[in-house]
């Protein structure tokens, strides 16, 4: 989305599963096309560009991928972050690419300071879902970033994402792309 200066909303989106097209890339795939079509460029950072070395704040030198993971999020007016429910909580393929956003503290914006980022757990069962989208906000929160007002915790025993991206469920997938629409709407009022 362009605002009144002429200025586009860059989207970030962080999440998925070691699993190729998994169900919660899926879902974070539908999440940025709510924010494709409010206007925004995004950018999908999924799966096998997650797989980092363990964040060392001691160790200076990063790898080509955790590099491009920070330069992304450097750029970014919002973010969007789906994680898996494992154990109750936030996978931890997506908490070590969150721990990278350390790299960001000396910065002019430091962690996530003033974006907004949705938040979206998708977990096999309620439970999981909900603690780990509370985890997703409560990690936002720390980071300084704005959690958008709807988060969603999808539970994947009741809905599916099929291989072509359909989401079983209208309202779910209504939701996702409004999380998507949130983010972009708060960015180009930051911007």
């Amino acid at each position: 989305m362009r605002d009144d200066r002429g200025v586009t909303v860059n989207v970030v989106g962080i999440g998925g599963s070691l699993r190729t097209d998994s169900q919660s890339e899926r879902a974070l795939r539908i999440a940025l096309d709510g924010a494709e079509r409010a206007g925004a460029k995004t950018t999908l950072v999924s799966g096998a560009d997650l797989v980092l070395p363990f964040y060392d704040p001691a160790e200076p030198d990063r790898s080509p991928a955790a590099y491009r993971l920070v330069e992304e999020l450097r750029n970014a007016d919002g973010v969007v972050l789906v994680s898996p429910g494992y154990h109750g909580t936030v996978s931890g393929l997506v908490k070590n690419a969150l721990d990278y956003v350390e790299d960001l503290r000396d910065d002019a914006r430091p962690y996530l300071d003033g974006r907004a980022v949705g938040c979206v757990a998708a977990a096999r069962g309620w439970q999981a879902a909900v603690t780990t989208l509370t985890s997703l906000r409560s990690i936002v929160h720390a980071l300084r970033g704005w959690p958008t007002p709807l988060g969603a915790a999808v539970n994947s025993a009741h809905v599916v994402f099929g291989p072509d991206g359909v989401c079983s469920d209208d309202q779910v997938a209504a939701s996702l792309r409004t999380i998507g629409l949130q983010v972009v709407e708060f960015a180009t009022a930051r911007v």
